[in-house]
């Protein structure tokens, strides 16, 4: 792993308290990590916990590059009331009774929201509406309507089903691409079951490769600042070529380099150092840089 140092660029994976922003969380590892030069991938809700990955320095362009869309979720959802926010921070609307909701019907429900399917946004998104945030114009007392989406829900388990006088509470597990809403799915869940729902908990496990065995609290990481160098996530995420001392050059100044045998896709390259100089990919009988990390 390495010394770290303010300077050093690399990923740190955080597990998210409730309560705290996304925002927040960057600031806390800011401050932890002795650098302004901190960004994140995948916002998690204020009450939601969980993963959180953090670039440091150079490894926040190295972000966008992960392979990050798909993600993993615990959650449980309550049927038997609508909120304003899809979630237990929202005022109640409405609430219905349960007492005709069977456990069948809420597994024959979910399976309607496996695979690729359409999904609105919760309104109190941070999805972009004219310029302004979903969350911010509801606030402002606006109505919003978003527009459906297409996502992918490639697992949605129903874990254990507990019911109360007035509700019903589910516990899932949910293996999803990015973008998916789990507020909306226990709002649209509710919805067809006729009883309304929303979100009471949310965890989420894993993003990409990441998961939670690599995730600390920001308690451990003020004890003990655990990051994964950027040498070694380029290294664990796509292919690996080591380059001699001219071709180094050549990408350092962001060259093409011609006569190389890339795998399709991008390739991180390596000099004789094993310093992680860039990601290149093929273009015909060239590789050319997506991303150079050194000057």
């Amino acid at each position: 792993m390495g010394d770290f140092t303010p300077s050093s660029d690399g990923i740190v994976v955080v597990d998210k308290p409730a309560g705290m922003t996304s925002h927040t969380v960057v600031a806390r590892v800011r401050r932890l990590a002795g650098t302004r030069k901190v960004g994140h991938a995948g916002t998690l809700d204020p009450m939601a916990t969980g993963v959180l990955v953090a670039g440091l320095n150079r490894a926040t362009r190295l972000l966008g590059h992960l392979q990050l869309a798909d993600k993993s979720y615990d959650a449980t959802i309550r049927l038997g009331a609508v909120t304003t926010t899809d979630d237990a921070e929202g005022s109640v609307v409405s609430t219905a009774p349960v007492d005709g909701v069977t456990v069948e019907a809420i597994r024959t429900a979910a399976a309607a929201y496996r695979g690729e399917i359409s999904q609105i946004p919760s309104a109190v998104s941070a999805i972009k509406v004219d310029g302004k945030r979903a969350y911010e114009r509801v606030r402002a007392g606006e109505e919003v309507e978003l527009k459906a989406r297409t996502v992918t829900v490639s697992r949605y388990d129903i874990l254990e089903v507990r019911v109360g006088d007035t509700w019903i509470d589910i516990d899932v597990s949910v293996d999803c691409s990015s973008g998916t809403y789990i507020r909306a799915l226990a709002r649209d869940l509710g919805a067809d079951l006729g009883v309304g729902g929303h979100l009471t908990a949310l965890r989420r496990t894993r993003v990409g490769s990441f998961d939670l065995k690599a995730a600390h609290t920001l308690e451990e990481l003020a004890e003990d600042f655990v990051w994964l160098p950027i040498a070694d996530v380029a290294a664990s995420t796509f292919p690996r070529y080591d380059v001699d001392v001219e071709q180094a050059t050549a990408i350092r100044t962001g060259r093409p380099l011609p006569g190389l045998n890339l795998a399709p896709g991008q390739t991180a390259m390596f000099d004789p150092t094993g310093t992680f100089l860039a990601l290149y990919e093929p273009h015909g009988p060239v590789a050319k840089p997506t991303a150079v990390f050194v000057g």
